[in-house]
């Protein structure tokens, strides 16, 4: 019989995977064929790995200053130079100033090569909250000269730097405001749905009015109900629980239907009849039918919680300094002036809109891969 087996032909084989594997594991195989989905998910994993180890990756401090570094362009990390291959570093850089408008002006001095070392000592940092150290993932050897990748702002400070532990803030109010409107949204959409009746349709009707608000105006105007003097921790929380307020609604409407669409199969109608309780049909028999739903559901809302924190503290209602996210790095891109001078500090929208398009292509092929009817 095992050789037979072996010596059936490839296709047939394909086919007895495909009707033994587990669910999870077609779920598996449909979503690696989706590239983009994939690519979007490694970019995302790179992006939260970063985020959390944002004082190793980051060469310095968010919140020092370099008076005369200020609106420093970003700087180009080469391999080769005249001489031949050089290893990675950069170019020093020549500081002047313009005599008829005093703007400063920088320079490459490619005579200088400044090498760029990796494993390197710089501004101390506790490691994860935890252990002190000063050890940075890059960096130069010369504590003297600086490596701005991304340029710097208007006080000098790094702004790669800057982004990467604005990081933490933006995508992390993106999971926890998730993780808020998913305990809202699974609740009262398996209620809605499973119950059905008046309940089904108080929920229902509650769900129509939030979404029928508009959402920036909703936005400021609970923000702006938050103390100015609160602690930034405080606001934080506070912002992501506004998010979730409004966000929830997606979720409950997917689960709502899903549930409408379960409550008479076979198996849940033998599940009442054998005398379990609804909390475990519920928990136990319906909710695992759907999770592949859920997940796609959920990673299709991340991105709305993020752009909602980052247009709240872009306006100016949501996080402040000396809070750094994304929207807070922002608001130095409403000057006009400060655009035409530094074009850079508009990359914070540009990480935002990348973030945005990898939950969207992930989301997009996780359900296509959920799909029980592909292929």
């Amino acid at each position: 019989m095992s050789t037979l087996a072996s010596t059936a032909p490839e296709d047939v084989r394909q086919e007895e995977r495909l009707y033994t594997a587990k669910p999870w594991t077609l779920i598996w195989w449909r979503f690696r064929k989706h590239k983009l989905a994939v690519a979007s998910l490694v970019l995302l994993i790179l992006s939260y790995s970063g985020a959390l180890f944002a004082d190793f990756v980051s060469p310095y401090r968010p919140f020092d200053i370099e008076k005369l570094q200020t609106f420093v362009p970003p700087q180009s990390v080469h391999l080769f130079s005249a001489n031949g291959f050089e290893g990675p570093f950069v170019y020093g850089l020549k500081r002047s100033r313009d005599p008829d408008t005093a703007r400063v002006i920088y320079a490459t001095d490619e005579t200088r090569i400044i090498p760029v070392r990796f494993f390197v000592e710089g501004p101390e940092y506790d490691f994860l909250g935890l252990i002190p150290t000063k050890l940075h993932l890059f960096g130069l050897d010369d504590p003297k000269q600086k490596l701005n990748l991304l340029g710097t702002d208007a006080l000098g400070r790094d702004l790669f730097t800057r982004l990467m532990y604005g990081a933490r803030v933006t995508l992390s109010a993106g999971l926890v405001g998730v993780s808020f409107s998913f305990l809202l949204g699974l609740g009262l959409g398996a209620i809605s749905g499973y119950y059905g009746g008046m309940l089904d349709t108080s929920i229902q009707r509650l769900m129509e009015f939030i979404r029928s608000i508009p959402t920036i105006p909703l936005w400021m105007g609970l923000a702006a109900a938050v103390p100015i003097a609160w602690d930034p921790l405080y606001v934080y929380v506070l912002i992501t629980v506004i998010l979730s307020l409004i966000g929830w609604t997606y979720l409950a409407r997917v689960v709502r239907g899903r549930f409408l669409a379960l409550r008479n199969e076979d198996y849940v109608m033998a599940a009442r009849l054998s005398g379990a309780s609804e909390f475990r049909i519920i928990t136990k028999h319906m909710l695992p039918a759907m999770t592949s739903y859920i997940i796609a559901a959920l990673t299709l809302a991340v991105p709305e919680m993020i752009l909602g924190e980052t247009a709240l503290s872009f306006l100016g209602l949501g996080l402040r300094p000396p809070v750094v996210s994304w929207g807070v790095l922002l608001q130095d891109a409403q000057n006009l002036r400060s655009i035409a001078l530094a074009p850079w500090l508009l990359l914070p929208g540009v990480a935002v809109v990348i973030i945005v398009l990898a939950f969207n292509f992930l989301g997009d092929g996780l359900r296509d891969a959920a799909d029980p009817y592909g292929r």
